[in-house]
């Protein structure tokens, strides 16, 4: 693999492009994000991480055919390889390993 973990900007970005499926593209995790984690990333940071997790062969994408309503622009459509799966699991394995009898310690 090409690391050994995910930041949680990362994670947070595999996560909503698991959950929108093939419609995964730019705008469309932004909203995501904001709808399900109350978070709303600026673009530049958003592409900036797109760009840079399919350098790490987390994530693939592929040109959508041209929009109208985009002055002919494709939109970018992004998919998570196999790879970025195994490492999403691992990091929820992770995760949970730590949560793991925190429960009594966070109710303080």
């Amino acid at each position: 693999m090409s690391q050994d973990y995910l930041g949680e900007f990362e994670q947070m970005v595999l996560l909503c492009i698991l959950r929108l499926g093939h419609d995964a593209y730019g705008l469309a995790i932004r909203n995501e994000m904001e709808e399900v984690a109350g978070r709303r990333p600026s673009s530049g940071s958003l592409y900036t991480t797109l760009d840079r997790l399919e350098q790490k062969g987390l994530l693939t994408s592929e040109a959508g055919e041209p929009g109208g309503n985009r002055g002919g622009r494709r939109r970018r459509y992004v998919g998570v390889t196999a790879e970025g799966h195994a490492l999403l699991q691992e990091s929820r394995h992770r995760l949970l390993a730590l949560w793991d009898g925190l429960e009594t310690a966070l109710d303080r």
